[in-house]
């Protein structure tokens, strides 16, 4: 049966999966690169940007598993770009270029109606103002069997985790402590909502923590 999957999240010790002030020269909020510092040398996401070598090793292949049998995406806005409130006009396009990594529809939340976005290599943005849970029927519909990937960010996650949505979580937790931005776990009682921690992998620079969500 399909799932939904959080897949190579990165969170920082005390909890953080981005860091504050995100804008368009921080993506990522104030130290949220730090998170990504067992991403960005392998191998997959040389690859993802065109580029050639990277690493391999046990944080690779784990990056690498993530996108197989992956149908479609969820986004949270803030995951596609800066821009707040009603969209001023068409001309932002997502932080990837002209070929976002996705390669599959994907199925971004907001409050404000925007016509989709085919890009290339596959990949087509799709606006969804109705909610998680309508984005999550529409992702499944158009994955065609396969499982959604929930991309994030933390707000989206919590959303669905609440909801008691989400079927499978994979965080690789970062050894850095950012002390401040938007914590993924915050008043969240987890095992309450029917979680729990299967296993654990230690990769070169991150553990990676594997919940799931009891049946």
């Amino acid at each position: 049966m399909p799932k939904l999957r959080v897949q190579s999240f990165a969170v920082s010790l005390d909890g953080y999966g981005a860091g504050p002030d995100q804008n368009l020269k921080n993506p990522l909020g104030t130290g949220g690169p730090n998170l990504m510092g067992w991403f960005f040398p392998t191998r997959c996401f040389k690859k993802m940007h065109g580029g050639e070598g990277g690493e391999t090793g046990v944080d690779n292949d784990i990056a690498e598993k993530g996108f197989v049998g992956i149908g479609a995406w969820i986004l949270g806005r803030n995951m596609f770009g800066p821009v707040r409130g009603p969209w001023p006009d068409e001309n932002w396009k997502g932080w990837w270029g002209d070929e976002p990594p996705y390669h599959t529809p994907v199925f971004v939340l907001t409050h404000h109606p925007r016509p989709p976005l085919r890009m290339a290599g596959g990949t087509e943005f799709r606006f969804v103002t109705q909610g998680i849970q309508v984005a999550l029927k529409q992702a499944m519909a158009a994955a065609n069997g396969r499982d959604v990937r929930l991309g994030g960010g933390v707000a989206t996650i919590r959303q669905y985790l609440t909801a008691g949505l989400i079927d499978e979580l994979h965080l690789a937790v970062r050894p850095v402590l950012l002390g401040k931005g938007e914590n993924l776990f915050g008043g969240l009682d987890l095992p309450g909502l029917g979680y729990e921690c299967t296993h654990h992998v230690t990769g070169e620079r991150a553990m990676h923590v594997y919940l799931r969500r009891r049946v």
